[in-house]
C-alpha cells in the first residue's frame, strides 16, 4: 500500500498524515507551495531515490504496539525513554524551528500570537535539549549502575550529587516548567487549531506541536511516575 504513495501528490500525502512532513523536510521536498506534484516526480526533480523515501515514510507513520512499562527494569525503561522520547525530541526540534518562524513571518500580521508561540518553542527546545543531556550524562548512568550493583550484589560508591532525590527533584522541577510552557502554547493556539487562512505549513506546524506536547506528556509520565519512584525505592534498599 505504501507503494501507492508514489503517484499521489506530495501535498495530499501530508494532508492525510502530518507525520510525513518531517520526512519531506529532511529530503528538501516542498510540500506546501510546491506540493501539487506527485511524489515520484518530486523525487525525480530532486534526485532522490523513491524506494528510500517510501521506506522512511512508512517508518514515520507506523503505529507502536502497546507495552506495559511498569514491568520494565530500570535500564530497559531508560533505554526506551532515550531511544523513543529523547530521540523524538531531537528529531522534531529542527523541523519546528524551521516551520514556526516561517509561519510567524508570513502570517504574524494577522495572527500575532504566532510570534510568541515561536519564541516559547525555541525556549522549550533549548531547555529540553539541556535537560535531556543532564539525564543521559548524570542521572540515568547512575540509575543503571545502581541496578547493576543490586543485581551483582556489589556496593556502589556515593554519587557526586549526594542523595538520588537531589537530581530527581531538579528533573521534576524542569518537567513542570516545560509542562506549563506547553500549556501556554496550547492556549495561544486555541488547542492547536489552524485558522481558515492557514497554509499547509501552518497546519503541519500546529499538528506537530500538538504531537510534541502529547509525546512530552508520555515522556514525563514515564519518568515522574515509573522510573523515578522505582529508582528511589532501589536507592533506599541499597542504603539501608
Amino acid at each position: 500500500m505504501i507503494q501507492e504513495l508514489a503517484n499521489r501528490k506530495v501535498g495530499g500525502i501530508v494532508a492525510d498524515n502530518f507525520k510525513t512532513a518531517k520526512v519531506f523536510t529532511e529530503y528538501g521536498i516542498d510540500f506546501c507551495c510546491k506540493g501539487g506534484i506527485s511524489l515520484s516526480d518530486a523525487c525525480e526533480k530532486n534526485g532522490i531515490a523513491l524506494d528510500q523515501i517510501l521506506t522512511d515514510l512508512e517508518l514515520a507513520v507506523i503505529q507502536p504496539e502497546e507495552v506495559h512499562f511498569k514491568d520494565y527494569g530500570l535500564s530497559q525503561l531508560i533505554d526506551h525513554i532515550v531511544k523513543k522520547h529523547h530521540q523524538y525530541v531531537e528529531n522534531t526540534i529542527p523541523a519546528l524551528k524551521l516551520y514556526l518562524p516561517k509561519i510567524a513571518a508570513v502570517h504574524g500580521d494577522r495572527h500575532p500570537e504566532l510570534i510568541e508561540v515561536s519564541r516559547e518553542f525555541l525556549l522549550a527546545a533549548d531547555a529540553l535539549t539541556t535537560h535531556m543531556k543532564k539525564e543521559e550524562l548524570i542521572l540515568f548512568p547512575y540509575i543503571k549502575a545502581m541496578e547493576e550493583a543490586d543485581r551483582s550484589g556489589l556496593s556502589l560508591s556515593e554519587a557526586h550529587f549526594g542523595h538520588i532525590d537531589n537530581p530527581i527533584a531538579m528533573m521534576e522541577e524542569e518537567h513542570d516548567a516545560e509542562g506549563e510552557r506547553f500549556r501556554r502554547i496550547s492556549s495561544l493556539t486555541d488547542i492547536y487549531t489552524c485558522p481558515p487562512d492557514g497554509c499547509q505549513t501552518y497546519k503541519v506546524a500546529f499538528a506537530m506541536l500538538q504531537e510534541f506536547e502529547e509525546d512530552l506528556h508520555t515522556h514525563i509520565h514515564l519518568e515522574n511516575n515509573i522510573l523515578f519512584p522505582k529508582a528511589q525505592e532501589l536507592y533506599k534498599k541499597k542504603n539501608t
